[in-house]
């Protein structure tokens, strides 16, 4: 077969296949549902919240993000990509954006939760994983696959 059909046909059929292997289960290290509660940051400092426990799920606020503040890097900017009216001149800082995350026992990860994006207005699922002592936060619209995962350590 001619090379370049051959790297893509492989391409098509081997990514699907690899990730829906239930990889994330061999990996996952969280043994906990509270293991997750805490302050996290991206490694780049870009991105800082806290988990927290909602009362029977987990939720995320927000307490730093570059996309989050004005150009002086300190006053937070306002909801106004929010699809309701009422909430557009609230500040992001401090605002719930992670929702309804559920501890999977079984797949030891956070599962069913719900990601406010300020920047677009749109909400996303999202689920969670700790792997090696970092966060995997999955934000994705319809399947886990067309999703992105952002890494994050623990703050120090």
């Amino acid at each position: 077969m001619l090379e370049f059909i051959r790297k893509p046909l492989l391409a098509a059929v081997l990514i699907p296949a690899m990730t829906s292997l239930p990889v994330g289960v061999a990996l996952a290290q969280a043994t906990s549902p509270s293991q997750i509660i805490g302050i996290w940051e991206a490694e780049d400092g870009n991105v800082k919240f806290e988990m927290f426990d909602a009362g029977g799920s987990y939720a995320a606020r927000s307490i730093y993000g570059v996309r989050l503040v004005e150009a002086d890097g300190k006053t937070f900017k306002k909801d106004t990509h929010n699809p309701d009216p009422k909430l557009r001149d609230r500040s992001l800082k401090g605002i719930v954006f992670i929702t309804n995350l559920a501890w999977d026992a079984r797949d030891r990860r956070w599962e069913g939760g719900n990601m406010y994006d300020p920047s677009s207005g749109r909400s996303l699922s999202a689920r969670v994983s700790l792997v090696g002592g970092k966060m995997e936060l999955r934000a994705y619209m319809g399947t886990p696959m067309l999703g992105r995962t952002m890494v994050l350590r623990r703050a120090q």
